[in-house]
């Protein structure tokens, strides 16, 4: 029996961000179980007892135990299973720093980021047509992220300081969506936020599993 179950879907990031804690930490040891979006599969029943919102991802354990959002899925099981990508508990002003760069994260970056990846790429899927208004005024709102994380990145190697954590995992989705979408030079021309994507997109556990997945989806499409 596999450790746990995660409900996840191709091409979400936020279920990339999931797999992507327990590549790093070379945890193969779980079913992942693929939802139909386009079907609303999320929003099932059954589904809904795992995300009241009827979202994903969420894991499931074998005891009954349950847990849903990215982010707190990404700590849990990092802490349950050792992937070192979190600061150590008894340094403080380390842990201060970490939860500081992840509320940097989702206020400033993941919420424009992902109204740009909603209007360019889900809506392509979905036959509509992009808000090129949301566009502009999200662009606007990543480009002034970029400005100021690149000046702290010019101070340390990480989003949370010097070492590689979960917090830094937690945009490499989101990033690769916007390479996607056509909006890499907004980031990646600048020095220091280049610097760093090239350490996080280039380590061995990222680049394997990013490789399965471009052979899933060739295979997918032949």
């Amino acid at each position: 029996m596999p450790a746990f179950t995660l409900y996840g879907a191709r091409g979400s990031t936020n279920t990339d961000r999931v797999r992507l804690t327990l590549a790093e930490g070379g945890f193969t040891d779980y079913e992942l179980v693929l939802l139909n979006l386009q079907k609303g599969e999320q929003k099932s029943e059954e589904h809904m007892k795992r995300h009241p919102w009827g979202k994903i991802p969420a894991v499931v354990f074998p005891n009954g135990f349950t847990l849903y959002e990215s982010r707190a899925i990404c700590r849990y099981l990092s802490r349950k299973y050792a992937i070192p990508l979190l600061p150590p508990a008894s340094d403080a002003e380390a842990t201060a720093l970490f939860e500081q760069a992840e509320c940097v994260e989702m206020a400033y970056f993941a919420e424009p980021a992902g109204a740009i990846a909603f209007e360019k790429f889900a809506k392509k899927f979905m036959g509509l047509p992009a808000d090129e208004a949301v566009v502009a005024k999200a662009l606007g709102s990543v480009e002034a992220f970029v400005g100021v994380a690149d000046g702290l990145l010019r101070e340390r190697d990480y989003m949370a300081g010097d070492v590689f954590t979960v917090v830094d995992i937690y945009y490499i989705p989101l990033m690769q969506r916007l390479i996607a979408c056509g909006y890499g030079d907004v980031i990646l021309s600048r020095t220091a936020i280049k610097a760093w994507w090239d350490r996080c997109i280039n380590r061995p556990a990222i680049q394997q599993l990013l490789a399965a997945d471009r052979s899933a989806a060739l295979a997918a499409n032949k």
